[in-house]
């Protein structure tokens, strides 16, 4: 009979449904997944309480960031860009156009569409998008980066700038 209350009184401290408890289980100890560094303060009050960064928040960042590509044109399809050109002539400009992201509690994922300038390399683009837009969600979130897919949409060509703006010049 002891042993029974034993085991009945071991259940009954388990809280929550068996997925739950596998969770508690397999969860490490500790909240937060980066060791304090030693330099760091130990005071309590300063560091209690939590940051929550919205989604477009970090949709906004990897935009900046994939503009400031040499080679990158333009962000979104061909839709996104012509709602794009209104808002510019409005001065609302868009950051997050051609922009997608998933946030997590330590992790971003990010898709991102984009028209190439011709004739840069079109693989060394998206690379080095790819390393921009994860570097700047690292460094200005925190968040580790699991993935940025890059999207080319179209090729911009130096001859299209030139027949808009004999367009403009005959209006």
């Amino acid at each position: 009979m002891a042993t029974e209350e034993k085991n009945t009184t071991a259940a009954a401290a388990e809280t929550g449904s068996p997925a739950q408890r596998v969770a508690q289980a397999t969860a490490p100890s500790s909240r937060v997944d980066r060791v304090r560094s030693a330099s760091t303060s130990t005071d309590d009050s300063a560091s209690a309480g939590r940051t929550t960064v919205a989604e477009g928040v970090v949709a906004k960042i990897a935009g900046i960031a994939a503009r400031e590509v040499s080679g990158v044109y333009a962000l979104g399809g061909g839709g996104a860009r012509a709602l794009g050109a209104l808002r510019d002539a409005v001065n609302a400009t868009d950051l997050t156009q051609g922009v997608k992201v998933e946030v997590g509690e330590t992790q971003a994922a990010a898709d991102i569409t984009i028209v190439v300038d011709y004739p840069a390399p079109i693989q060394d683009v998206a690379e080095n998008v790819r390393s921009a837009v994860a570097g700047a969600i690292s460094r200005m979130v925190g968040l580790e980066v699991v993935e940025v897919n890059v999207d080319v949409n179209d090729v911009h060509l130096p001859s299209d700038d030139s027949d808009d703006d004999a367009e403009s010049r005959v209006s």
